[in-house]
């Protein structure tokens, strides 16, 4: 194998590695976006993840916190019990209602 070749191969090997880990950095951020969002917390926090000690923080921040999301509900619940407007429906029905003899036909 000559200079040439090594050389073509070696640049073929960083190419595939580098848009390899441009999708597996690109997955972790989207990932990391979603999780904050549906924390209540801004979606570009997910870019902190990318930071040596930040994201151990922030790791900590979404373990240990308080999320926002649990905040405005604790607070719609709240808003709930003084108004009494707000019933939350039952999980299962009370009273459920089965058919009365049912036709099979084998």
């Amino acid at each position: 194998m000559d200079q040439q070749q090594l050389s073509n191969l070696l640049a073929i090997y960083g190419l595939v590695f580098g848009l390899i880990s441009l999708a597996a950095l690109v997955f972790t951020i989207i990932v990391w976006w979603r999780i904050f969002s549906k924390a209540g917390y801004g979606g570009a926090l997910s870019l902190l993840m990318l930071v040596p000690i930040a994201n151990l923080i922030m790791l900590c921040v979404l373990a240990f916190g308080e999320w926002p999301i649990y905040r405005e509900l604790h607070q719609l619940r709240q808003m709930a019990a003084r108004n009494q407007q707000y019933q939350p429906a039952p999980q299962f029905p009370q009273n459920p209602q089965y058919p009365q003899n049912p036709q099979y036909r084998g």
